[in-house]
């Protein structure tokens, strides 16, 4: 096997040892275009979410009615950026080995686009025609469709609003590794000034 990835592997942004549509859990990282406090501010240790972070807030929590057998664990939205654990739950094989990975935004741009462009559908009911990502279940596509449907409708908001042409998803891989992200993430507002992206 790494012989035949040495010899014909196209380099890519993907894990190519992986589907990311096997079951697993992926800790995923999604940022504002230029880290923008699109979302709001941390003010005395509490998230103070804008428009744009009570849509993303409520959008991911809709995940789980726009795909199957997926369910979320942890998950935060800060002014710049989010993180939230996204659990798949399909037949996949065991495999040890780890990958961190950027990944890329063509799927998403399909995804925006055909939201831009498709007319609501008046058989479905507004829920269903925030997500349409049905078709596919996979870390790309759901979360390309999470993404989409929060800009449609920051878009509709005339909010000003964009996302980092990437996001960054983690496989991960096992009980320990999975708590330490949990607690992470459920922190990271209180060590917002410690973070990463902390900026003005």
């Amino acid at each position: 096997m790494l012989q035949f990835q040495n010899k014909y592997r196209v380099p890519s942004a993907r894990a190519a040892w992986w589907d990311y549509g096997w079951a697993g859990a992926y800790f995923i990282t999604i940022c504002t275009r230029n880290r923008e406090h699109y979302f709001g501010d941390i003010h005395g240790g509490e998230m103070h979410l804008s428009h744009c972070g009570l849509l993303a807030d409520v959008f991911w929590h809709e995940i789980p009615n726009h795909a199957h057998n997926v369910e979320l664990g942890a998950f935060v939205v800060m002014p710049n950026h989010l993180h939230g654990i996204l659990i798949l739950d399909n037949p996949a094989p065991v495999i040890s080995s780890t990958d961190s990975v950027e990944t890329t935004e063509a799927t998403e741009t399909r995804h925006a686009l055909s939201l831009q462009n498709t007319n609501t559908n008046p058989g479905r009911t507004p829920a269903q025609n925030r997500f349409r990502n049905q078709g596919k279940n996979t870390v790309s596509s759901i979360t390309g469709g999470y993404k989409a449907a929060v800009t449609k409708h920051a878009r509709r908001l005339q909010l000003p609003f964009g996302w980092q042409a990437r996001f960054h998803d983690h496989i991960i891989r096992n009980d320990t590794e999975y708590q330490k992200i949990n607690d992470y993430i459920e922190t990271n507002v209180q060590n917002w000034d410690k973070d990463r992206f902390y900026g003005p």
